[in-house]
């Protein structure tokens, strides 16, 4: 018993990750109807940044992760500016592929880090066991779930009560509508691109202390494109729920299935959803809510 809850704990700390993953992409898509595949690879340079910032530049951990997430986020606005935004009006495949191969050239400029590329680091962010009684939880596992449901207030305190917020919600909806009343959706299109860059390095920030950091770790953003499928593309709680849901149950399939099994029960899962339920499991209340 002690030992599933320990695998629960943990599958819910992967999910968590999974599902900000999720966010970054359905923030994106709601806003530009465009997928993107260098959110893995924001998730890496995210942690790499914050580690680059605490170790050679001799930033504390906090203030080094905050700068990170930034820059980032900063980063999406501009690349949107200088390169996503001319493929406005263009066959979704030109921004699939632009998405990709900004995703690779990122992944090479790390990669030319020689530290970057040979060595593995850790974030020593909550790095302590807790016991509770006979029960010993990672530290980790509860800082991953508890700064997923401050990030997931956060954002959901944004878009209800914010101008900008609902400008962007707004847009997402109906980008021509909102153009007619005065909603400014060139900004808000670079908006999303940043808030989707923030949250996949804030993911990158929270698996770090979880693995380790090093080059392949935006891999785990191929686990999390299910979670958004699941969740309807459209949906935000739905991606986040979607990406606990499969954190979970790929931990329950290692501890009973045999070693590797878990790495196919999202796509499995995915395949069956999209059987039964073809826009997602979260398409139907994202289109009463529109959030």
């Amino acid at each position: 018993m002690l030992s599933l809850v320990q695998v629960l704990l943990s599958g819910v700390a992967t999910g968590c990750v999974y599902g900000l993953v999720a966010l970054s992409f359905v923030l994106i898509y709601k806003a530009t109807e465009t997928v993107s595949f260098m959110q893995g690879d924001l998730l890496m340079l995210g942690a790499f940044a914050a580690l680059g910032l605490h170790l050679y530049v001799g930033l504390p951990l906090l203030p080094a992760a905050i700068v990170a997430v930034i820059a980032v986020g900063m980063l999406g606005a501009g690349l949107e500016r200088a390169v996503l935004r001319r493929a406005l009006g263009q066959p979704h495949l030109v921004a699939v592929l632009l998405t990709f191969g900004l995703g690779m050239m990122m992944r090479g400029g790390v990669a030319s880090v020689p530290a970057a590329a040979q060595e593995v680091h850790r974030l020593p962010f909550a790095a302590d066991t807790l016991a509770i009684g006979p029960l010993v939880l990672a530290a980790s596992h509860l800082w991953v779930t508890l700064a997923t449901v401050v990030l997931a207030g956060l954002l959901a305190a944004f878009f209800r009560y914010t101008r900008t917020g609902l400008a962007l919600r707004a847009c997402s909806e109906d980008a021509r509508v909102a153009a007619l009343m005065g909603v400014p959706v060139a900004r808000m299109h670079t908006l999303s691109w940043a808030l989707g860059a923030a949250l996949a390095a804030c993911a990158g920030l929270l698996l770090a202390p979880v693995t380790f950091v090093h080059l392949n770790m935006g891999f785990i953003a191929l686990k999390a494109f299910p979670a958004a499928v699941l969740g309807g593309l459209t949906s935000l709680p739905g991606a986040l729920v979607a990406g606990v849901f499969l954190g979970v149950v790929e931990a329950l399939a290692g501890l009973a299935l045999p070693e590797g099994v878990k790495d196919v029960v999202p796509y499995a899962l995915l395949m069956g959803a999209l059987l039964l339920f073809p826009q997602g499991l979260g398409a139907r209340r994202a289109g009463r809510n529109g959030t």
